[in-house]
């Protein structure tokens, strides 16, 4: 897929849960970040996209399972690609969106703690 319209997303090194101090800046990235997933309608989008039978929706494809209207969705679209949550793909006069595993795996890894991030990679 080709990357039109996704921004690439710039975690922070260091967790905030590492037991040692965040840096400032980092901390206002995964701030930025995570209040993108902070929004029921995102995190409703997040679903639909990645449950889609191709793993990908257009505005369209969005619109009647949220109950928004197509600029609601569209802005909505824009705040998780900006995020880097997900990508765009511009075909023709339709944008598909997919979501973008390696950016939500970041940041779960950047929320669980050590001890634990180190049981889940095992089971």
């Amino acid at each position: 897929m080709a990357d039109v319209g996704a921004a690439k997303i710039n975690t922070p090194v260091v967790s905030p849960l590492a037991g040692e101090p965040i840096k400032r800046a980092d901390a206002e990235r995964l701030a930025g970040v995570l209040k993108a997933f902070a929004d029921p309608a995102r995190l409703r989008l997040l679903s639909l996209i990645q449950s889609a039978p191709e793993g990908e929706a257009s505005v369209t494809d969005l619109t009647a399972p949220l109950g928004l209207s197509q600029p609601t969705v569209s802005h909505h679209l824009r705040i998780l690609t900006e995020a880097g949550l997900i990508e765009r793909e511009k075909r023709g006069v339709w944008a598909y969106y997919r979501t973008v595993p390696s950016a939500i795996s970041a940041i779960a890894d950047l929320l669980t703690p050590p001890r634990k991030r180190a049981t889940r990679k095992t089971r």
